[in-house]
This record gives C-alpha cells, sequence and structure tokens, in this order.
C-alpha cells in the first residue's frame, strides 16, 4: 500500500536534505576556511576551483566561481554557499540551502567528502586541477636536500601488501636520515605523500605545484625534497 505523507512529513524530508549550520561557526575557523579551494575526485580526474568568502549570506558564508565546475563537477555549478554544521561537517550549497557536497575531516588529514564519488576539498596548489594517484606517483625517486644533493633514491610501487598499501624500495646506499627509517610502504592522501617503515616510522611531504615533493613542516630535521629522477 502506498502511503501518502502529510504536510509535516514532507516538511520533515526536505530538511535532511538541506544545510544545518552550526549555531555560531568561530570567527578563527571561518577565516582559516576563507581563500580558494580545489575540489577535485580521489580518481585523478580534473576538478574545479571554488572561492570561499567571509561575507554572511543566507545559510553560511558566500561562495564564487562555481562556473568552473560546469563540466568537471557540475554538481557543483549552482554552489552559491559554504558553511560548517554542528557535527563538525563543511557543507558547500546552494541559493536554497540545499546541500550539493558535503565533507568530513578527520585529525591530520584533508576535507574527504561523503557519499558518492570519494573527492577531496583542498587549498588550491597553483594551477594544479587534480589530485596524484598512486599510479600516477608510482616509479622511480630521488629524496634530496635542497642544493641537489643525493639523500635516498626510492621506487614507489603499485603493489599492495595485506592491508592494501603500497610498497616501496628505498636503495641499498641511503643516508642514514632515511635509511635507518626503514621504509617499506607508502600512501598518497590529497597532495601528502607519507612513507611508512614497519616499525612505526614515517616520513611525509608535501607536493609543490611543479609536482615534486618538500618534507612536510611539522617533520623535525633538515628540509628535504622528493624529485622524480
Amino acid at each position: 500500500m502506498i502511503r501518502l505523507l502529510g504536510p509535516a512529513a514532507v516538511a520533515a524530508a526536505l530538511a535532511l536534505t538541506m544545510v544545518q549550520p552550526a549555531h555560531s561557526a568561530d570567527d578563527e575557523m571561518v577565516q582559516a576556511q576563507a581563500g580558494i579551494w580545489l575540489v577535485a575526485p580521489e580518481s585523478g580526474a580534473k576538478g574545479c576551483r571554488l572561492t570561499f568568502g567571509t561575507n554572511t549570506v543566507s545559510g553560511g558564508y558566500e561562495v564564487t566561481g562555481a562556473d568552473t565546475c560546469a563540466t568537471p563537477l557540475p554538481a557543483l555549478v549552482t554552489a552559491k554557499t559554504w558553511n560548517f554544521t554542528d557535527d563538525g561537517s563543511l557543507v558547500i550549497a546552494d541559493a536554497g540551502g540545499k546541500a550539493l557536497m558535503r565533507f568530513q575531516q578527520e585529525e591530520g588529514s584533508p576535507w574527504e567528502s561523503e557519499g558518492g564519488d570519494p573527492t577531496w576539498l583542498l587549498p588550491a596548489l597553483g594551477d594544479v586541477d587534480h589530485v596524484p594517484t598512486t599510479a600516477s606517483l608510482a616509479g622511480a625517486w630521488r629524496i634530496q636536500t635542497p642544493d641537489g644533493k643525493p639523500v635516498c633514491d626510492v621506487t614507489l610501487t603499485t603493489e599492495k601488501d595485506q592491508d592494501g598499501t603500497a610498497k616501496m624500495s628505498p636503495a641499498s646506499d641511503c643516508a642514514s636520515e632515511v635509511g635507518d627509517l626503514k621504509l617499506s610502504l607508502w600512501a598518497s592522501e590529497g597532495f601528502g605523500l607519507v612513507m611508512l617503515g614497519n616499525d612505526g616510522s614515517s616520513l611525509s611531504f608535501d607536493m609543490k605545484p611543479d609536482g615534486s615533493f618538500q618534507k612536510s613542516e611539522e617533520e623535525e630535521g633538515e628540509p628535504l625534497l622528493l624529485v622524480r629522477k
């Protein structure tokens, strides 16, 4: 039997698709999100840039630049607002408050979409319009100092271990600062790349606009670069 929903039930159902903004987003949080962002599929397909403003509009804060999403991410072409919700999500919505894409963020990781095709929300990086993937990053790389002194040659592969993490192999003559980490696995996340050792050690890098990487600021020790051989 088909049941007809009354007005109250219809209103409740519609509310689930609308943005429920946080009661008072912290000004510092809003300022931290302001700027140009890249919305990009994790598959490596082309994404589009949106500018998050701080001017308040109905339902949150202004979004501009959505016209650039017409081809790569048409679901966002009507984006007009962004806001935080009470559960900590970041939502991009249209002028009527309908959520177009919702993102969650775990500590130390980029914003990642909920549901649908996995998508990153990342601070824009130069003219880069897509994120790297395991396949695109696989190959021979060199860890070196900023002045070009070799530290360790590594090979990133697409072969996975039993947990699904990609394998890597460092050369046998690596400098101790890297060799002692006994790196054997690697993973990428947005514009970040991390190399992992069997004993819990790690070495993290952040991508630069030219496609090379620099050691993450959170890492201790001297600066290092990761460049293709």
